[in-house]
């Protein structure tokens, strides 16, 4: 396939290429685009041969559903339904709070909405992007857009122009090129249809604020949960996600334990020939000088940071060719949630204790 690479400046997009994108779009492409969490890979949400072509673009399993945007309510309640006056004022009460912007909410989907989209399920995931581009690319696409990101799956998820180009290229009708994404992490994804709001996916917007909205909000248990569920209601909850191509190892347990554990491991590593990269926040990195690559997730107290670091630097490790790579596990609280989402799918679903 021919993919054609379009710039669009991200702080004053052009409307005449986002009516170009749109109608690719509309008609049935493969767009992927920049949003403020991560690129996505966009097809029309009421095209079931479109959708079919993104699974196939990713080589994504049929059973990991995706999340349609839109620019507005009238879109969200075209492509979902509520299954009570609670429900619909919870929505929009979230959405006032938190739209546009990377939250994700799941109620009934409406029958317009292809079972490809939902993998089967009687639900969709709608989110309403901040992101200026993606904005205007769903509004000129005059159509819902069901959109996972826009990379190969299992890998990295894509921040930056340069990682869909290397993952899509060729397998996608069109790449708009617009910039790094703000966020860094996917969005947090909350089921309005448990008995309270939960989350299943974590992202920027974090459980407490939701709670302060809702006055409840529960969380799927993903650090001690089987990643090979039967059936996922949302993405990120099966398989092994986000991965590099090196075999990743996470260590829990004080900063001094790890450390000791990860210089002793790497030793072991590079004694057996191999490339061995460390993530590490800027105050712990300094004492890693025997790696050979070593990459910062930003300072310690800086979870937005973390967030916006990870995935480029996975990718980066890529790059690099390490065979292995060694991270200490964060605190799993706010936005720092999300980042030890992303790094425990990427790790295969195992932390292991620090030796003592």
């Amino acid at each position: 396939m021919k993919t054609e690479i379009i710039r669009i400046d991200p702080g004053q997009p052009e409307q005449y290429k986002l009516d170009y994108c749109g109608a690719v779009l509309r008609y049935g492409g493969l767009v992927a685009f920049p949003t403020e969490t991560v690129y996505g890979l966009g097809a029309s949400a009421f095209s079931d041969r479109a959708v079919k072509g993104v699974f196939e673009a990713k080589g994504r399993p049929a059973d990991n559903p995706l999340i349609v945007h839109v620019a507005d309510y009238a879109a969200a309640e075209a492509a979902g339904r509520f299954t009570g006056r609670r429900q619909r004022e919870l929505f929009y009460a979230l959405g006032a709070e938190f739209w546009p912007g990377p939250l994700t909410m799941i109620i009934k989907k409406r029958r317009i909405i292809p079972d490809s989209v939902s993998c089967g399920l009687d639900t969709v995931g709608i989110r309403m992007p901040s992101n200026r581009i993606a904005a205007g690319l769903i509004r000129a696409a005059r159509v819902p857009v069901a959109a996972p990101s826009a990379n190969s799956s299992g890998r990295p998820s894509p921040t930056c122009f340069e990682h869909v180009l290397e993952d899509m290229y060729g397998k996608v009708d069109v790449i708009i090129d617009g910039g790094e994404c703000s966020v860094g992490v996917e969005s947090t994804v909350l089921d309005l249809n448990s008995e309270e709001p939960t989350v299943l996916r974590p992202g920027a917007v974090t459980r407490e604020e939701i709670a302060r909205v809702a006055g409840e909000c529960g969380e799927y248990g993903w650090f001690t949960a089987d990643v090979n569920i039967d059936k996922p209601r949302s993405p990120g909850m099966k398989y092994r996600h986000y991965a590099p191509k090196a075999r990743m190892l996470m260590f829990s347990g004080a900063p001094e334990a790890v450390r000791r554990t990860i210089l002793s491991r790497l030793r072991t590593e590079k004694s057996a020939g191999k490339r061995v990269g460390v993530l590490e926040t800027e105050e712990q990195i300094c004492y890693y000088n025997e790696a050979d690559i070593l990459l910062s997730l930003g300072p310690e107290n800086a979870p937005e940071a973390h967030a916006q670091a990870l995935f480029g630097a996975l990718r980066e490790f890529d790059a690099a060719g390490v065979d292995v790579i060694f991270a200490r596990a964060l605190k799993a609280e706010g936005v720092d949630d999300a980042v030890m989402n992303r790094m425990f799918r990427a790790a295969g679903g195992t932390v292991l204790p620090a030796e003592q």
